[in-house]
């Protein structure tokens, strides 16, 4: 059955690309829908007014009339769709218009009829859903459903999947629309056949993957009811021309790389320097003075000693072998150094120079990657910072050095990111395992990173700040790899919706940068991080923080305004304030003053002493129906903030030494005071921050976020 399918569908591409089309005609798509088993209404093409009275008459109710052109994509603006139409004479004028329409907008546009098509029903528990495929430039076939009809493009409440679907991807896309309650039924309508939506879905999800050569597919508007989900039109366009292939690598091949790149035994500096200033002393200055205890080896042809290490004319003779050639040189020459590290076996080139394809010059690019292949050199860069190796005490950069160790990896696009990146993990105190600079990411990118940090024991969150992805599947994959063992965070930059503007189709115009990515990323479990420090608090702070085994979210707070905000927080963050029954309320009250609120928030007041504090937090983390806490601190002289900080810190490490751990997030309203205070918590595993009600809140939600996707928590865990 499935080939007898694809066979139909083949001949039919064969014919329509012979012709020199990229656009199907309605009856074209009707073929394939029957092939693939989306529904459709029935349907005659009529190539007179005569036959269209006949069509009309054999389906016996109104019916909808629909131009035929392989030049009118677009037949509603065209004047070429009428809808309702009943009786011989009204089907006759419908007819005779919609000519006209089509030859008044397109004169030259070939016409091969009239579609005659069952109406289906509109209105009660109707409602109109678009269905669709595009070829996104960085995630392939990606499948959108949303509301349909003339209001989708203003409306935009759409969602995007990776195709193929199964029908656990589809049902979850039925879910995740914001009018998502509309198809459930309201206002006393049933709600329509999930099952039947989900199964359109899935078929164009296959059609696309079987028929890579399908650039778009629309279904709009279908119409779901209770009884089903039919397609009232189908479009299908053809690309233009068929992407290049990107070199792939094998999981083994790229750990067996990076292993080499991050855990070097020997490194060479093409263009060591002993000239203070130079790209190449730096470079060899951070090597040396970060005690990289393996080899350093510079590579200078003017020199025969610098730092101290001899010098070598060329890579080649270098005695040994070599893991990492770090390029210290101008553009122009590093082309005839890489064959050099080819010949020489060299794995890894990591290339700092500037003056490549972000500068125009693609084709000096084109040409390190050409030598780099045919050598089975992995290219770093160019145009980057270079990398921190902390582990390996490898600060192969020329920006300033960085030295503690921790379970932070942290990646960039960009130069001035990765300062960014830098400073504030020595601001905050953040150990890092890796810093590493991407640039023009000729080579190496975000998905074999993901790959290693993924299985690198140092690492426990990977934080990356990405402009663009060169090929989004392989990021997803290695993502869904990662995100069971340990968080990913990304920074995507530019919210655009450029792969718009040239759409033939709904749901072409619909499939914005942005848009895709957003889903995209939520489906692979990755948490976006909305700037840049979000990012970086996110990399701080989940590492530290346990993962929640419940949904049950309790706010101690000792300000009711502080109560209000951080409510808010949870709800934006997608979290649930934990309804307090009426034996749990009891045993709050027991602590606070009759004047305070027990309750979700539990509000002790601001003027109680450290023994509230310690007696609501105690209970909080000893009632096992309590999953996570958020404490909301006032600054009083009854309770200073480093008190509060000692006595929270106290009570947590207590119940974690009894094997009860939780994720306790505090936010801290004061004078100066606190911000000691919120250093003291956060080393002693509470996240806690100075003068805000929404980063805690956002944290505890970046990590129930994870733990949601990694499966840890219920819910529907990352495919």
């Amino acid at each position: 059955m499935a080939e007898d399918r694809t066979l139909t569908v083949r001949a039919l591409l064969d014919t329509v690309r012979a012709e020199g089309r990229t656009a199907l005609t309605a009856p074209e798509g009707k073929v394939i829908a029957d092939a693939y088993g989306i529904a459709v209404p029935g349907e005659e093409l009529a190539t007179d007014v005569e036959e269209a009275v006949a069509a009309a008459a054999r389906f016996g109710k109104p019916v909808v009339l629909k131009i035929v052109s392989p030049d009118i994509l677009h037949k509603t603006d065209a004047g070429g769709v009428i809808v309702g139409v009943e009786g011989a004479a009204d089907v006759r004028a419908a007819f005779h218009r919609i000519m006209e329409n089509a030859r008044a907008y397109a004169p030259q546009a070939r016409i091969e009829g009239i579609q005659v098509q069952e109406l289906l029903p509109t209105g009660g528990s109707a409602q109109e859903v678009i269905v669709g495929a595009v070829t996104d430039p960085t995630f392939g076939k990606v499948v959108a459903f949303g509301l349909g009809g003339v209001l989708v493009e203003v409306l935009k409440d759409v969602t995007f999947r990776l195709a193929p679907l199964d029908t656990g991807d589809a049902l979850d896309m039925l879910d995740s629309i914001r009018a998502a309650e509309v198809l459930r039924g309201v206002r006393g309508a049933q709600g329509v056949d999930r099952a039947a939506l989900a199964d359109q879905l899935r078929r164009v999800s296959q059609l696309v993957t079987d028929f890579p050569e399908i650039a778009e597919v629309d279904l709009n508007p279908v119409i779901a009811t209770p009884e089903g989900a039919v397609a009232a039109d189908i479009r299908v366009i053809l690309a233009e021309g068929v992407p290049k292939a990107r070199r792939t690598y094998t999981r083994e091949e790229i750990l067996g790389t990076m292993r080499r790149l991050m855990e070097p035994r020997s490194v060479a500096v093409i263009g060591a320097s002993n000239e203070q200033g130079k790209i190449g002393n730096s470079v060899m200055r951070n090597l040396v003075d970060g005690g990289f205890s393996g080899e350093i080896h510079p590579v200078n042809p003017k020199a025969d000693d610098i730092l101290g290490r001899k010098a070598y004319k060329s890579v080649t003779d270098v005695p040994g072998e070599v893991d990492v050639a770090v390029f210290a040189i101008p553009a122009k020459f590093v082309a005839g150094a890489l064959e050099e590290v080819g010949r020489k076996g060299i794995p890894n080139a990591v290339l700092i120079p500037s003056g490549f394809a972000e500068t125009g010059e693609v084709a000096l690019q084109d040409e390190i990657v050409a030598i780099a292949e045919r050598h089975g050199v992995r290219l770093l860069g160019p145009n980057i910072y270079g990398y921190y190796s902390t582990w390996q005490d490898l600060c192969a950069t020329f920006c300033t050095p960085y030295d503690v160790k921790g379970g932070v990896a942290l990646t960039s696009q960009s130069g001035g990111i990765g300062m960014a990146i830098l400073g504030f993990a020595r601001t905050t105190k953040t150990g890092v395992s890796a810093i590493v600079g991407l640039g023009n990411k000729s080579d190496l990118d975000e998905d074999d990173l993901l790959t290693w940090f993924g299985e690198d024991p140092h690492t426990q969150c990977i934080a990356m700040h990405l402009e663009d992805l060169k090929d989004g599947r392989a990021f997803v994959a290695a993502a869904r790899e990662t995100v069971p063992k340990k968080p990913v965070v990304v920074l995507k930059a530019g919210r655009t919706a450029a792969g718009a503007k040239a759409a033939g189709s709904h749901t072409g115009a619909l499939a914005g940068d942005d848009a895709v990515y957003d889903d995209i990323l939520r489906q692979a479990g990755v948490i976006r991080a909305p700037g840049l420090n979000d990012m970086l608090e996110y990399a701080r702070a989940l590492p530290v923080l346990p993962t929640p085994q419940g949904d049950n979210v309790v706010i101690i707070t000792g300000a009711g305004g502080s109560g209000v905000l951080l409510s808010d927080a949870v709800t934006d963050n997608g979290l649930r304030l934990m309804e307090i029954p009426a034996d749990l309320d009891a045993a709050f009250r027991r602590f606070i003053p009759p004047f305070g609120a027990a309750g979700n928030p539990v509000d002790i007041t601001g003027g109680e002493p450290p023994s509230t504090y310690e007696a609501t937090i105690r209970l909080g983390l000893e009632d096992p129906r309590i999953h996570a806490l958020v404490l909301g601190y006032w600054h009083t002289i009854v309770t200073p903030p480093m008190v509060f900080a000692e006595v929270t810190a106290r009570v947590v490490e207590e119940f974690r030494q009894r094997g009860i751990e939780k994720p306790v997030v505090a936010s801290l309203a004061g004078d100066v005071e606190v911000e000691e205070a919120c250093q003291y918590l956060f080393e002693r595993g509470v996240v806690a921050y100075p003068y805000t009600t929404e980063k805690p809140v956002a944290v505890l939600g970046a990590k129930y976020r994870w733990a949601r996707a990694a499966g840890l928590l219920g819910g529907r865990s990352m495919r």
